[in-house]
């Protein structure tokens, strides 16, 4: 297992969280923040040197972990991000809810 670090950068109206370790490629997840209240995860990125560590699904706790921390909802139109997200109950408290109209 290699030992690696997530960070975020963000912006008014898009972020990443990047894994990094020595001597491997960035893995990433990016997202939009659609209003106070919301970011929807677009994209994960794991490069093939990353595949089968935990990196992605690393990434993708880290962003529900920060969401419930600042309060937002998920929307993950990612299918790597949404698979993990549906396979993990205990993080389905920050997916935003249907709303039936």
């Amino acid at each position: 297992m290699t030992d690696f670090t997530i960070t975020e950068e963000r912006s008014q109206t898009k972020g990443r969280y990047v894994a990094t370790a020595d001597g491997k490629p960035e893995a990433e997840l990016t997202y939009s923040i659609a209003n106070d209240h919301m970011i929807i995860i677009d994209h994960t990125g794991v490069p093939d040197e990353w595949r089968g560590m935990g990196v992605g699904k690393a990434l993708v706790q880290r962003a529900v972990e920060d969401a419930r921390e600042r309060g937002v909802q998920i929307i993950p139109l990612c299918p790597f991000a949404k698979a993990q997200i549906n396979k993990t109950p205990d993080w389905h408290d920050v997916l935003e809810p249907v709303r039936n109209t």
